[in-house]
């Protein structure tokens, strides 16, 4: 276990601060299409363009990048586990920010769509690769701390892209410089692929493994499947009510407040980024100091309160919107944190990016059919978000069940 020592502290503090960077990059492609998707879609569908047809091309490209990361955060973890996290966070960043630049020279929605699902990819590998680092970087009470400052890295770059498309409005004919933007990180993963320092205890761990790795395997065995099932579900059900409730605001604020308040939309993504930094750093508080399953189960509570509320005491314009957006992204993406905090408790070393991927990903998978179904129902409806939100909202009461078939990590040594 010497090699546990390698580390220096200015190391260390490089690993958390490129992760860091990497995950606010992240975010900022988490964030795209729901405050871009509108104006893209009617850039390129021009006369064919409806409101309706616009919400639906939302959740398609929804879809796409939740399929692309679900996918990728499976084999991207595998490869983070086969070869090194850092090596594996070097190629997902180069992923999600090549095929996002890309996007700016697309000329019709289906080439979009095919470029918000290889982003995706990139997208999901990066997660549980940044987490494992940092988690067998900084182990013990330190913990808490910087898994929760990686999640509000995530939302940060939400509340960055926010903030720049408030100061420089995304509109219908200048959407692509946004794209052109996002492509910039690909520096950062060449950075990452030759200087970043690898995890010590995935070193220690390949290095004592005797015959060929088959982390997806081993996740079924006996051993590990209860902790494998157990954690897609937990993660599967904040991740489709984000997507298929929570994100159908921005939307339905730049429906509502249209060219004449062009920077509503931003407005209104940068009030929730605001509540999400705070509560995605919140939920890796809370796990520990209320227990694993109580903080579930009360975030699951919240969450259900809060999006009821977005969509059916309030409306964008109204005085008291902002407020509640923000309350609600507080709320809900305390899951997020929470999670950063518990799956790599779930899992040993060797398997640690590939459990923390396949469970925190394959929720993506169930995003991906969720949001769709949600772009059925809001054509069913005629295009009311009010309604598609509330009734999506019901995923997150899911939680107040589940939360008490998971395993009680507390009391586990993190190795």
């Amino acid at each position: 276990m010497s090699e546990l020592k390698e580390l220096s502290p200015g190391k260390r503090m490089l690993v958390l601060v490129v992760c860091f960077l990497a995950l606010v990059f992240d975010g900022v492609e988490l964030g795209l299409m729901p405050v871009a998707s509108l104006s893209v879609s009617q850039s390129l569908l021009g006369a064919d363009f409806t409101p309706t047809l616009g919400g639906e091309w939302f959740a398609r490209f929804t879809a796409a990048l939740m399929l692309g990361a679900a996918i990728g955060g499976i084999f991207l973890g595998s490869l983070g586990d086969r070869i090194g996290r850092s090596r594996a966070m070097g190629v997902s960043i180069l992923f999600y920010s090549v095929f996002a630049a890309l996007g700016a020279w697309v000329k019709t929605q289906e080439q979009m769509l095919v470029m918000r699902f290889l982003v995706g990819l990139g997208v999901g590998g990066l997660w549980p690769n940044a987490i494992a680092l940092v988690s067998e970087c900084w182990p013990g009470a330190k913990r808490p701390l910087v898994s929760g400052a990686m999640m509000a890295g995530l939302n940060a770059g939400i509340l960055m892209l926010s903030q720049m498309a408030r100061a420089w409005p995304i509109t219908p004919e200048s959407w692509r410089w946004i794209f052109q933007l996002a492509g910039s990180p690909a520096l950062l993963g060449v950075l990452v692929l030759v200087a970043l320092p690898e995890s010590p205890r995935w070193r220690a761990s390949s290095g004592a493994a005797k015959g060929p790795s088959t982390p997806l395997r081993e996740l079924f065995s006996p051993s590990l499947i209860r902790f494998t099932l157990v954690g897609i579900v937990v993660s599967a059900i904040p991740m489709v009510g984000a997507w298929s409730a929570s994100k159908w605001m921005i939307p339905w604020a730049d429906d509502v407040a249209g060219k004449s308040h062009g920077g509503y939309k931003a407005a209104t993504q940068g009030w929730w980024a605001i509540g999400a930094v705070i509560g995605s750093f919140g939920g890796a508080q809370l796990a520990p100091l209320l227990g694993r399953r109580r903080s579930y189960f009360l975030i699951s509570l919240g969450a259900v309160a809060l999006t009821v509320a977005m969509f059916q005491l309030t409306a964008p314009l109204r005085p008291g919107f902002h407020a509640v957006v923000f309350a609600q992204g507080c709320v809900s993406t305390l899951f997020f944190g929470w999670l950063a905090f518990y799956l790599p408790e779930l899992f040993p070393t060797h398997v640690r990016a590939t459990g923390s991927g396949l469970a925190y990903n394959s929720g993506r998978f169930a995003t991906a059919v969720g949001v769709v179904l949600a772009g059925f129902l809001f054509t069913a409806l005629g295009g009311d978000y009010a309604r598609v939100g509330t009734i999506c909202a019901m995923i997150y009461a899911l939680g107040f069940l589940v939360i008490w078939f998971a395993p009680d990590t507390s009391n586990k040594d993190f190795q």
